[in-house]
């Protein structure tokens, strides 16, 4: 809903003179809307570039701008045109989110680029400014309605000056974005996945993503040595990086540009560059908590695969049932429960049927279970990459679980990337213009069985849960479960570098809760490498609006004071504020409870010890709060003794502070509840 609106795109109305016009028609600025940032396009020499300024200092030097097709040279730009600005500045309300107010207050600046090619010889360009950033897309409008084209070349370029550190991983690897974050020189990276983040040497955040990637491939970052990243694009398997038919828009490919943390993490520019919801009501999602069965068989407890050890048992999943329904959780995951899973399902997809359960699940019964429970079955389908197994039983298996009440689905689709195939027998990239399509195809089904998905091994997050509010989560990073068989498991720092990476991108299903650290003492790069007070703390750093205790039901009930924590925090937020934080080394979030008056507090850190001095101006004014404190023990710490728990309440106001006492590997989660 718009509730407020400012002036829209308007023509420029300032004229030119005769001899002006020529030499203004290479070069056009704008302004972000507090004066903060400037871009400006110029056409010289046959190159189109942008280049960025922040408070009068350039930050992104000139840079390339353009697409290059099948069939056609290289294109040179004569000159650019048809240049308008405007300004927006609306608000506007997400049905769920961190966030439940989102301010769109931007500059725009639009114009066309005139080429000597067929294809490229008017090219629409559209910046979109903010004080903390911009995106831009290209427009072929010009191309006929009908005329396909191949898109085998992406000119744009980001050249950020200074010396940089950046937080990255090598890009294309066969388990996708599975991998663990290296810090270094910027100059170092070859090629990586987006949200790819760099801190300059003084201070000045610059982090690269997309926004509304639909129908086209994902966007990696092609360093050359000397700091210049290039878009590099997921190609076919013919080497063609999209198909396209006339006319088209591209993505939007976006940089957040800020001196502050908080603003780094904090920023919407993603989701306002989003188109508005297209689904409607979507009352029928509600954000909540759930359990599951799935980390007993990652711990090898139980089995997907059918027989002796089957963990998806009627029986098991109402065990399940019963505890979520006598401590308050929405929903219970169960994986396992359908043909397909004997045998190596990572290379044998093609096996799985998505609506033949294994005889020891009744679906039927389960859901009836359920409804008396008032708890809901949350549906699994993995696919082991088999995505053309999985698109013939798509609609029978939503409508299986329609038929069953169930209301958020899991979907995974573990295979190496570069090995997925597609109908021709072609191998796809996980986040090729073919997985992008599908991906999408799944949400769309899905909606209009009022189902949400919760997408693993995905293509990245950019901001659709706007324009689809039922694609809820996905996972995207090395998650939980690399903390249950890993080698090694994610260290301390993990979780203190994606909140300023993998986090910027969109929700995701991280899996925190795991109660039972230290497994019997199995060796330290084996197990979770954080204290208990971390694993609550991740209930309000790492955002989704469903998240999963994901520990052992038993190893709840052994530790209900510390367990209070889990059943009190919300999934849905009023307000968001990263206080702050140092990528690598500690991240403090705050949040409100949408529609509620009490704020949730998580702090993590490093390897480190350190006490961070953290003002509670957050709060409201005038107000009393019990802070229930859950913070890291006597002699806490994430290799010897991570159990080590306290728990205290004190009462507090906006004026107070708090010192946060951070364990090595340990961290800090605070209920600030409203006394009036």
């Amino acid at each position: 809903m718009i509730l407020r609106t400012a002036l829209l795109l308007s023509a420029l109305a300032v004229p030119l003179s005769p001899a002006l016009a020529a030499e203004a028609q290479q070069r056009a600025c704008a302004q972000s809307p507090g004066k903060v940032l400037e871009v400006c396009v110029e056409v010289r020499d046959g190159r189109a570039t942008y280049e960025v300024s922040r408070r009068g200092r350039q930050v992104l030097a000139p840079a390339t701008l353009g697409l290059g097709f099948a069939g056609e040279a290289p294109v040179r730009y004569t000159g650019l045109s048809d240049v308008r600005t405007g300004t927006t500045d609306a608000t506007w309300e997400q049905p769920w989110g961190e966030q439940r107010q989102i301010r769109d207050n931007h500059a725009e600046l639009g114009l066309t680029l005139n080429g000597d090619t067929a294809l490229n010889r008017r090219v629409g360009v559209t910046f979109r400014i903010f004080d903390e950033g911009i995106g831009l897309r290209y427009d072929y409008k010009d191309i006929p309605a009908g005329q396909k084209v191949a898109v085998v070349s992406d000119g744009t370029q980001f050249r950020p000056l200074g010396q940089y550190t950046a937080w990255w991983y090598p890009a294309l690897g066969q388990e996708r974005d599975e991998y663990l974050y290296t810090s270094s020189d910027a100059r170092r990276i070859t090629t990586a996945e987006t949200p790819l983040t760099l801190e300059r040497d003084d201070g000045l955040y610059v982090s690269f993503h997309e926004a509304a990637l639909v129908d086209w491939p994902s966007m990696l970052l092609a360093g050359d040595g000397a700091g210049t990243l290039s878009a590099r694009l997921m190609p076919w398997p013919d080497g063609t990086l999209a198909w396209k038919t006339g006319p088209f828009s591209t993505p939007w490919r976006t940089v957040l540009i800020t001196d502050s943390i908080g603003t780094l993490a904090d920023s919407r520019i993603e989701l306002n560059l989003n188109e508005p919801n297209t689904l409607g009501d979507v009352s029928w999602f509600k954000p909540g908590k759930y359990i599951g069965v799935w980390w007993e068989m990652h711990l090898k407890r139980t089995t997907w695969a059918s027989g002796a050890q089957h963990g998806a048992t009627t029986a098991n999943v109402e065990r399940y049932m019963d505890f979520a329904a006598k401590y308050g959780f929405d929903g219970v995951l169960v994986e396992g429960w359908n043909k397909g899973w004997d045998g190596d399902w990572t290379v044998e997809g093609d096996k799985f049927s998505f609506t033949q359960a294994y005889p020891d699940f009744d679906m039927d019964a389960i859901a009836a279970y359920g409804r008396k429970r008032g708890v809901r079955l949350i549906g699994h389908h993995e696919t082991g990459g088999a995505v053309e197994n999985y698109a013939r039983q798509m609609d029978a298996a939503f409508d299986l679980y329609k038929a069953h009440d169930v209301g958020v689905v899991k979907t995974g689709y573990v295979r190496h990337s570069g090995n997925i195939v597609d109908a021709d027998g072609g191998l796809q990239w996980f986040a090729g213009q073919y997985m992008v399509r599908h991906d999408l195809a799944v949400v769309e089904a899905a909606a209009k069985r009022h189902i949400a998905i919760d997408t693993h091994e995905p293509v990245k997050d950019t901001g659709l849960r706007r324009t689809y509010p039922n694609w809820i989560s996905r996972e995207g990073a090395r998650g939980q479960e690399y903390n249950a068989w890993g080698d090694p498991t994610n260290p301390p720092e993990h979780m203190t570098i994606l909140p300023f990476t993998r986090l910027l991108g969109g929700p995701m299903d991280f899996t925190p809760g795991i109660f039972d650290i230290t497994r019997g003492g199995i060796e330290l790069t084996r197990r979770v490498q954080s204290t208990l007070a971390v694993q609550l703390a991740e209930y309000v750093v790492v955002y989704s609006p469903v998240q999963m205790a994901a520990d052992l039901p038993e190893n709840y009930e052994k530790n209900p004071a510390a367990f209070q924590f889990i059943r009190d925090v919300p999934t849905d937020w009023e307000v968001t504020r990263t206080l702050q934080g140092k990528i690598g080394d500690y991240v403090v979030v705050a949040r409100q409870q949408r529609g509620g008056k009490d704020w949730y507090l998580g702090a993590i850190t490093d390897e480190n010890a350190r006490k961070l001095p953290q003002k509670l101006d957050f709060l409201a004014p005038g107000h009393r709060y019990e802070a229930q404190i859950y913070a890291d023990g006597p002699g806490a710490d994430y290799r010897t003794k991570p159990d080590a728990l306290t728990i205290t309440r004190k009462v507090v106001t906006a004026k107070d502070s708090l010192d946060l006492d951070l364990a090595p590997g340990g961290g800090a989660a605070i209920r600030f509840r409203a006394l009036d």
